[in-house]
């Protein structure tokens, strides 16, 4: 759909099929795997190889220092050996979900800052779960796929009203210290939250992964409950690399309750945030080999 001159209703929008995409066949087909068998991984691997977007940007991802390649990786199969196969499916639907968002023009919206601060939160998530007790981690995939997703709302709304999506990422820009989710309510009647969990449940994502989409800023809200603790910790991972890769402003301030329901120590989270920002900054190398 265009942008046109009057503004989509995106509520209305949001409801009608023919204004939204399909799922990419990849992801359709990846989701239906079963990824507990040899023959489950060996189809998956068989359809990133088919896909030379998606398998290049594997291939970098792996040959990042992020994930400690001690030889040049150069095919799939070395990289899912190196990433692992949840991880190889959670950064496969991730990549293809986000690029069947993109259109052409762009518009304001910035994709490749958008994939680098996704990256960053999944990562983040994954260095928050390694502080958490063993058994109430969510796994691998759902971290990355959580991560990866969490902010697909702002390419919903450039889908759906590229205009708008303008005006929001200009004003996100020249007003930097105003509350993204304010600026949003005042420009829209759906935020990103909102959109990126109404096209979730269009696609048959996962009850948690949906409740990731829509209350990772709110993860008080007793809806969130089926997500937790994926949703506060993407939360968290948020407020440490706010403005990471996109201008997207919000709170910052971590409580030491926010900590204590994860199940991590308060005193472990100064060196919990050192190692984010320190992961954030090796995943803009994972982004430059990865456009």
């Amino acid at each position: 759909m265009s942008a046109s001159s009057s503004p989509v209703n995106l509520k209305d929008a949001i409801q009608r099929l023919d204004t939204l995409p399909t799922m990419p066949a990849i992801a359709q087909k990846i989701l239906a795997l079963d990824l507990e068998s040899d023959e489950g991984e060996r189809t998956m691997l068989k359809l990133v190889e088919k896909d030379p977007q998606i398998a290049a940007k594997l291939i970098g991802l792996a040959n990042t220092p992020l994930f400690g390649a001690s030889r040049r990786v150069s095919s799939v199969t070395d990289a899912s050996m190196l990433l692992g196969i949840t991880r190889v499916k959670a950064v496969t639907l991730g990549i293809a979900v986000m690029s069947s968002m993109i259109k052409e023009p762009v518009g304001k919206l910035d994709a490749q800052g958008l994939w680098l601060h996704s990256l960053a939160i999944s990562l983040a998530v994954r260095i928050i779960s390694q502080a958490m007790p063993r058994n109430t981690r969510p796994l691998d995939d759902e971290i990355f796929l959580a991560g990866l997703l969490h902010d697909i709302g702002y390419m919903v709304l450039n889908y759906l009203d590229q205009k708008r999506s303008d005006e929001l990422q200009t004003q996100f820009i020249s007003q930097p210290d105003r509350p993204s989710a304010e600026i949003e309510a005042e420009l829209l009647e759906m935020n990103h939250c909102e959109l990126g969990a109404e096209l979730a449940r269009f696609w048959n994502l996962p009850e948690s992964i949906i409740a990731v989409l829509r209350y990772h800023h709110d993860p008080d809200n007793e809806l969130a409950a089926i997500g937790q603790p994926l949703v506060s910790m993407v939360n968290i991972a948020e407020k440490v690399l706010v403005a990471f890769g996109i201008p997207e402003h919000g709170p910052t301030e971590i409580s030491p309750g926010e900590w204590q329901a994860l199940g991590i120590d308060p005193s472990k989270a100064d060196d919990l945030i050192t190692q984010i920002n320190k992961q954030a900054e090796e995943a803009r190398q994972a982004a430059a080999n990865l456009s």
